[in-house]
């Protein structure tokens, strides 16, 4: 099992940057990759980024150029940086990873963009 907690949310004008953390811990040794999905309010939640233990990523197309992904070799922290926030970024942050048979997902941070 995993267990995943977010941090780093809160409310900034657009154009600013906020960094949102995943803390992850449980049977981390297993992960392969992990990745950040949001979630606005009457919309579907949607992947935003993801990064595997090789350091590949993957971006939607609507961050690409403004959010980066990272994390530390353990996986004990997975990192989204934000920059150029635009108010249409507002939503719940979610930390995410699958371990067979289950997909583990934080709590959420709420980010919230002022126009």
């Amino acid at each position: 099992q995993v267990q995943l907690v977010e941090s780093g949310g809160g409310l900034v004008q657009a154009g600013g940057s906020l960094r949102l953390s995943c803390a992850a811990s449980g049977s981390i040794f297993s992960i392969s990759a992990m990745g950040w999905y949001r979630q606005a309010p009457g919309k579907e939640r949607e992947l935003v980024a993801t990064i595997t233990s090789a350091g590949s990523t993957v971006y939607a197309d609507s961050v690409k150029g403004r959010f980066t992904i990272s994390r530390d070799n353990a996986w004990n922290t997975v990192y989204l940086q934000m920059n150029s926030l635009k108010p249409e970024d507002a939503a719940v942050y979610y930390c995410h990873t699958y371990l067979y048979p289950m997909n583990y997902w934080g709590q959420g941070t709420q980010v919230t963009v002022s126009s």
